[in-house]
């Protein structure tokens, strides 16, 4: 039988309240790093869809950077299903986190409308019995969430408060926050998409507690390096109620994702400057800050995104996209009937590492 929070002992360990200061420290560094750059929804929309794509690769759900970043979801244009998830999943995030932002709570409501964008169903709390969490190698059944919807409201009820009521708990954001992620993934109360929606959570909760002013920290990265680390420390804790090696591990992705996130946006910002700088010089006619931050919001850029951010033309988008290829800062790829101009250095960056 999975317990109502709070824990029923002190989980702040010496060590755990070392490995907190760690990952503050690295959380400030990233929260002052995202201000450095001038047009903050380049960040979200480039980050968001690589974070979403992760995410999604953790559930088994493959797509590459240039299928992910060549759909779109305003036009419902993707390469792939997998690429559709992504976009659902990157949605459901940007969603969350503008509800977040204007009410400061992060309710099951609130909860409920993430998995709905990330699945695409009202199929809301579980209703059926029968779901079970199985070894993906051998197939045994390695736990069994709770069964019937009244229990699961009733978790869910007391998750809400547990979230949003600071007095239940005398504990740093960060412990809190490994606490909440492992409670929603043990209630599962969804038939599916706990897991993308319960990473969502952990980004959405660092909003609600100012650790962070915009979703930069994504996790997912950190989890598929220890992906069986992550879910042996699951089980751990709901076998043996003993939270320390589990706190750890989530404060030391926090620590890793944040300084990871750090050299990300350093190397965007510089490679900002550097193509101002180049557009500048070489294009001074075509040249502007809104020219600029399309180049960045969207690694494969497009005619038509060009005429929306900038508010021109097609041919002159035309010019402006050829001009940019032929002084080497685009390339240009037909794909299907539709060509898209690569920011190459960019999307470079974003796909280091997968």
């Amino acid at each position: 039988m999975l317990s109502l929070l709070p824990p029923q002992y002190d989980v702040e360990s010496k060590e755990v309240l070392r490995k907190v200061a760690l990952a503050h420290k690295a959380l400030a560094e990233l929260k002052g790093v995202v201000t450095s750059i001038p047009n903050q929804n380049i960040l979200i929309e480039a980050l968001t869809l690589r974070e979403a794509r992760e995410s999604a690769a953790i559930e088994n759900i493959i797509s590459t950077f240039a299928e992910v970043y060549q759909s779109n979801l305003f036009n419902e244009q993707f390469t792939t299903a997998a690429a559709k998830e992504v976009h659902l999943y990157a949605k459901a995030l940007k969603t969350g986190y503008e509800l977040v932002k204007k009410n400061g709570l992060l309710t099951n409501n609130l909860i409920l409308q993430v998995q709905e964008l990330v699945e695409g169903n009202k199929a809301g709390f579980r209703k059926l019995p029968g779901t079970k969490l199985l070894n993906d190698k051998t197939g045994e059944v390695i736990y069994t969430p709770p069964k019937d919807n009244e229990t699961i409201i009733s978790l869910m009820n007391n998750l809400e408060t547990f979230i949003n009521d600071d007095t239940q708990m005398n504990a740093d954001p960060l412990v809190k926050m490994a606490v909440i992620h492992h409670q929603f993934e043990s209630i599962h109360p969804f038939y599916d998409g706990n897991g993308r929606t319960g990473r969502i959570i952990n980004i959405l909760y660092l909003i609600q507690k100012k650790l962070l002013d915009l979703p930069v920290l994504y996790l997912s990265r950190y989890i598929i390096k220890h992906k069986d680390d992550y879910y042996r420390l699951l089980q751990q804790v709901r076998e043996t109620n003993v939270w320390e090696e589990w706190i750890l591990y989530m404060l030391d992705g926090t620590e890793q994702t944040a300084n990871e996130s750090i050299l990300l946006i350093n190397g965007i910002k510089k490679l900002m400057q550097e193509y101002k700088q180049n557009i500048r010089t070489q294009l001074p006619k075509i040249y502007s800050q809104d020219l600029l931050n399309n180049l960045f919001k969207y690694p494969y850029t497009k005619i038509e995104y060009l005429q929306h951010d900038l508010d021109i033309g097609r041919n002159t988008a035309i010019r402006y996209l050829e001009a940019l290829v032929k002084n080497g800062l685009l390339a240009k790829q037909k794909v299907g009937r539709e060509n898209f101009y690569i920011n190459k250095p960019l999307f470079n960056l974003l796909a280091a590492g997968a």
